[in-house]
């Protein structure tokens, strides 16, 4: 295992402290007039989400943490599971529902993710940023209207809802950006 100091924080940077993982989120070298230096740290715990502010003197010593970041395709849900299939060994692996974030919404089967783990444990996943999709119900657009910036409500193949503009119909493949949720264009 590598050990890295608080003074070798970078935002990004993964490190285990008391045997969580956490990652740099922001990081600032303190110099006082008087007093000793310090390294004040915002740290978001990767496995929760929490994000926490600490300051560590530059001499702290850290185990690195290194993630995994494995692509699986998503596959099926039963229940509560979410499966996603293994691109080399085609093993199935069961996620829970309350891992998988709101990106989640928007991602159809056989779409390949990012599956994070930690040694062995399976803490989230990564979806694609933007993703093509059918709109499967929306009220059709009226003749005439073309006010500009006036977004309906849309639902989409994976059930999900989103805002569009109004010449957008059923039937219309439109991109979606899944970390928030957006309405980007129509799909190529």
């Amino acid at each position: 295992m590598a050990t890295i100091t608080a003074g070798d924080f970078r935002n990004g940077k993964l490190f285990e402290m008391d045997g969580k993982v956490y990652q740099v989120v922001e990081f600032q070298h303190v110099k006082p007039g008087k007093g000793a230096a310090f390294v004040r740290t915002k740290m978001r715990n990767v496995i929760t989400g929490g994000v926490t502010e600490t300051s560590f003197n530059p001499t702290a010593k850290f185990e690195e943490a290194f993630i995994e970041r494995k692509d699986m395709a998503y596959s099926y849900a039963d229940g509560d599971l979410y499966y996603f299939m293994d691109q080399e060994t085609f093993d199935m692996v069961p996620i829970g529902k309350d891992l998988l974030g709101d990106p989640f919404r928007f991602v159809t089967e056989n779409t390949v993710c990012k599956v994070l783990s930690y040694k062995g444990s399976v803490f989230g996943i990564e979806c694609p940023n933007f993703m093509d999709l059918e709109v499967t119900k929306t009220e059709p657009g009226l003749a005439g209207n073309t006010a500009t910036n006036t977004l309906k409500p849309a639902t989409v193949e994976t059930g999900a809802e989103v805002k569009v503009p109004l010449f957008i119909n059923e039937g219309d493949k439109i991109q979606i950006d899944t970390r928030t949720g957006e309405y980007i264009g129509r799909a190529k």
